[in-house]
């Protein structure tokens, strides 16, 4: 199902891997009906990597919702599931064939964050600027090899805080609201 194509998206599925293919496929189209082509590699891989963790770890099920959201100058794509254990970022070893999603993540976001869900289970979320400001590959996996990843919980402060990085005042609003 998809909700009101102007600036919100709503997806309901279970975390199958044919199902994430098709979201993939549904978060490019979208983001293409926005104009906002420039952040369809970054969004759909890192809508991919949330729907994995959603079906390599979820209990007890598999349904979820994803959820792209356009808001000023942010998109904010998240992943709500009945799982309520929190994700958490990890070391991958070289021959490890997972754990490196959410540093990934870290890496081409702005921030990221979880947050718990009312009446159970949790919604792992991510920003991107839309502003213009659009990192390069390239770029990305020199900031993934580099940088810890911000994690905002329901408990963090806002990313100014968490990141130690000045930012612009208005850069809290738009946390507070998707976080």
């Amino acid at each position: 199902m998809i909700s009101n194509p102007s600036r919100h998206c709503t997806v309901e599925l279970h975390a199958l891997p044919s199902r994430i293919g098709q979201v993939r496929r549904i978060v490019s189209a979208q983001l293409r009906h926005w104009r906002l082509d420039p952040l369809i590699d970054f969004a759909a891989l890192g809508v991919t990597e949330l729907l994995s963790n959603v079906h390599r770890h979820a209990e007890p099920d598999k349904r979820c919702t994803v959820e792209l959201v356009l808001l000023l100058d942010r998109l904010t794509v998240s992943v709500r599931d009945h799982d309520p254990r929190e994700p958490g970022v990890r070391e991958a070893g070289p021959g490890d064939t997972g754990g490196r999603g959410l540093r990934l993540i870290a890496a081409f976001s702005e921030c990221w964050g979880v947050r718990p869900q009312e009446g159970g289970g949790k919604v792992v979320w991510f920003t991107l600027s839309a502003a213009g400001e659009h990192p390069q590959a390239a770029a990305a996996a020199d900031h993934y090899a580099l940088r810890r990843p911000t994690v905002l919980t329901a408990s963090s402060p806002p990313p100014a805080e968490v990141s130690g990085t000045p930012q612009p005042e208005h850069a809290r609003a738009r946390s507070a609201l998707v976080g």
